[in-house]
């Protein structure tokens, strides 16, 4: 009897070592989507279906909005030569992918991933060439959308502009928000009460110790745009939390 208790104390203790190990491990973020391996075109809702399929942590995504406030997923502020925010609604939806797909809408994106709860929606809000005004805007448009179509659990948000990562904690004070830049040390984001940083790989290496820091107060860290096998085992041996690669298929390999 005792040594089945000791049998089944070490067990245990196995069991608890080894959870801990796998949530030490940093998890994959898809940048903007699965679509570098896959043939599907960035950011379409085919390179979400497959950052999904291959069990990603998250799916990084853009978005602007049109002049007359509808919100399209994309990178650049221009697609096809078309300027997004100077562009109806009705003219960008006639915009079609390189695979085919239309140019999708945050409602039409958000929909797509609400199919799961797996993997999550990295919400990047883009800062608009136009105004702060319409940054702020298409901010609280995101927000109130996220909220209508039931997403809040899986959507989390990014922005380069500190104003719009606030605005974000103002209307959704339980939302996971990354600040983007760059310029902001852990104790400004602790401060913000935002939820950590998501700067460039690069601005971790100049500033190593931030990562100690941001740690120690318990704050998130995000990496992007890590695509190379060193730079990614650099920053999971640093036990950093979510890495955004375009290469999501070898993090994914490197990691379990």
């Amino acid at each position: 009897m005792k040594k089945n208790i000791l049998v089944f104390t070490a067990l245990f203790f196995c069991l608890i070592t080894f959870e801990g190990m796998s949530q030490n491990k940093s998890k994959v973020i898809a940048h903007r989507g699965a679509w570098k391996n896959t043939g599907a075109t960035e950011n379409s809702i085919a390179a979400l279906e497959h950052a999904i399929k291959l069990g990603c942590y998250g799916s990084e995504f853009d978005v602007h909005m049109s002049v007359d406030s509808v919100i399209f997923v994309n990178h650049d502020h221009t697609i096809q030569g078309t300027d997004i925010e100077k562009a109806t609604a009705q003219e960008l939806s006639q915009i079609k992918l390189g695979n085919g797909e239309s140019l999708p809408t945050l409602e039409a994106y958000l929909k797509a991933g609400s199919k799961q709860k797996k993997t999550r929606l990295i919400l990047e809000i883009k800062t608009s060439r136009i105004s702060k005004e319409r940054s702020l805007a298409l901010t609280k448009k995101c927000v109130e959308m996220v909220k209508a179509l039931k997403v809040e659990k899986i959507t989390d948000y990014i922005a380069f502009d500190f104003d719009v990562c606030l605005k974000v904690k103002e209307l959704a004070p339980k939302a996971h928000v990354e600040y983007l830049n760059g310029d902001k040390t852990p104790t400004e984001i602790q401060a913000a009460k935002l939820s950590g940083t998501d700067y460039h790989y690069s601005v971790y290496k100049k500033n190593e110790n931030w990562i100690d820091e941001l740690q120690s107060k318990k704050l998130a860290i995000n990496v992007w745009t890590v695509n190379d096998k060193p730079t990614m085992q650099w920053f999971v041996d640093k036990k950093v939390d979510f890495i955004t690669t375009n290469e999501p298929e070898l993090l994914l390999e490197l990691v379990k």
